[in-house]
């Protein structure tokens, strides 16, 4: 994802409201959409619950196991699997964070032309009620000079 590209899409765009999301998604690439499923996976409680029993079933086999220990107790090769699974696993979290943090800033982006858009609007609906209170003002002169009149 370019941010750059993002912001320029979003100035495109005749209205400051625009649905970032919608936005976002035309910008991603697969490796950031296939990085976001895995980091969902790695950050889900069912992941966690199915990788603990995974290392306790490892443990156990290999640890009672009467005929075969194909990974005696300082368990070498379960230790490979999950320097593999870090080695591979972090990146990813990390791509993931990196697209966040792009998107925090177009969103804080966002957020700004957004609130500079509401203060001209409400400039301008200050000015009008000036414009209406000086109108109403120059009326009631008016009233008051035809009734003295009169």
């Amino acid at each position: 994802m370019n941010l750059s590209s993002l912001r320029l899409d979003l100035h495109k765009r005749d209205s400051v409201v625009k649905n970032l999301n919608d936005v976002e998604e035309s910008h991603l690439s697969w490796g950031h959409r296939f990085a976001d499923k895995i980091v969902g996976v790695l950050g889900s409680w069912k992941f966690l619950v199915v990788q603990s029993i995974l290392l306790v079933c490892w443990f156990v086999i290999n640890i009672v196991a009467y005929f075969s220990h194909w990974d005696p107790y300082p368990f070498i090769l379960l230790n490979l699997f999950l320097s593999l699974e870090s080695a591979y696993s972090a990146p990813l979290i990390m791509m993931s964070q990196n697209k966040q943090s792009d998107r925090d800033r177009i969103e804080a982006h966002l957020d700004y032309l957004i609130n500079k858009k509401a203060e001209e609007e409400i400039a301008n609906v200050i000015k009008q009620l000036e414009i209406q209170n000086k109108a109403i003002e120059e009326l009631k002169s008016l009233l008051e000079s035809k009734l003295l009149i009169n």
